[in-house]
């Protein structure tokens, strides 16, 4: 009951904040102009782009999630940042690379495999073969027939 008026009063909020359609916006739909198509079609790229980046970058707040995932306001912040930053020119590359400089490898969700981050791709890989071995070899030593010395 409780969450059924909660939602009237979501409902009701969002209509009063949505702003009414004024008479000359509805009354005639123009033809975008080609600079409009093109703007929007740069601006869709960039956005395009700007999820593509922010899914790599680890949210600082909620740090199992990607800041393109994280509704934190630090994570919409750094989002804010990638864009700027691609819109400005840079490289995806160049904007990883600012996030690291600012917060270290740890920023990214997927580490790069150099240095001791290789550890982190080996050791599991090693920790499941090497049960796998032992789990072999103590099935052969339970199955194995029993010999007996007489």
């Amino acid at each position: 009951m409780r969450y059924a008026a909660l939602a009237t009063v979501a409902v009701a909020v969002a209509t009063c904040v949505a702003a009414p359609a004024r008479a000359q916006d509805v009354a005639a739909p123009s033809r975008p102009s080609a600079t409009a198509t093109t703007t929007t079609a740069s601006d869709s790229a960039l956005e395009a782009q700007t999820t593509a980046v922010a899914s790599t970058l680890r949210c600082p707040v909620c740090q199992g999630e990607s800041i393109q995932d994280s509704p934190s306001d630090l994570a919409r912040q750094m989002r804010i940042v990638v864009r700027d930053k691609l819109r400005a020119g840079n490289t995806p590359d160049q904007v990883k690379a600012y996030f690291v400089s600012k917060y270290g490898e740890w920023i990214l969700l997927d580490p790069t495999m150099t240095g001791l981050n290789i550890l982190l791709y080996v050791i599991p890989v090693l920790l499941v073969v090497g049960g796998l071995a032992l789990v072999a070899i103590l099935v052969r030593r339970w199955t194995a027939p029993e010999t007996t010395t007489q």
